[in-house]
């Protein structure tokens, strides 16, 4: 996974530089849709067929994505090709990823994975992020999962910090003090 990582980044990168000047918006929701084209086994095999042209492969992703409702924007097309001339279309939907992170950071925001024992409701997730945001002094968009193994509190992940107050991790804790 590191591999891909390290392949998408200067895509992500680019990408980003030429967003910037026009509909960051835009170019997300474009991105987002060739990733979930690129994530498609039968495209995969398609494009990694030897006889498999470049612009063939280019043609159809761009024919998804019109039925997605994202037809591509020029700036859009010229990555894409430059993904596909470069057999790169494994690391595309790492690449939306980094790009996401790229665009949340420039404006300001992080991105936070809360997991939760519960289902939390609309109040107690606003109290939540009102609390991690004066945490991490950041405005942060939230995804929540629930994960029952964590039997009470929260983990929640912000980027490469992790705060874990959940009863599992305090129970590890306390093993682990006990065994020493």
């Amino acid at each position: 996974m590191a591999e891909l990582a390290t392949i998408a980044r200067p895509y992500a990168e680019a990408l980003f530089q030429v967003a910037r000047k026009g509909d960051l918006n835009a170019v997300r929701a474009q991105l987002d849709a060739l990733a979930l084209v690129a994530g498609d086994e039968g495209l995969r095999q398609f494009a990694d067929h030897p006889k498999t042209a470049p612009a063939q492969v280019f043609d159809v992703m761009a024919a998804a994505t019109v039925k997605l409702q994202q037809p591509l924007s020029d700036s859009v097309q010229n990555f894409l090709h430059a993904v596909l001339e470069n057999g790169r279309l494994a690391a595309l939907p790492v690449v939306a990823t980094q790009f996401h992170a790229l665009a949340s950071s420039a404006e300001g925001v992080a991105e936070a994975k809360i997991e939760s024992a519960f289902p939390l409701d609309a109040a107690q997730l606003a109290d939540l992020i009102a609390v991690l945001e004066k945490r991490f002094a950041q405005k942060l968009t939230a995804t929540v999962a629930v994960d029952a193994s964590l039997i009470g509190g929260v983990r929640v992940t912000v980027g490469d910090e992790v705060l874990d107050t959940s009863v599992a991790a305090r129970l590890e804790r306390m093993k682990t003090t006990l065994t020493a």
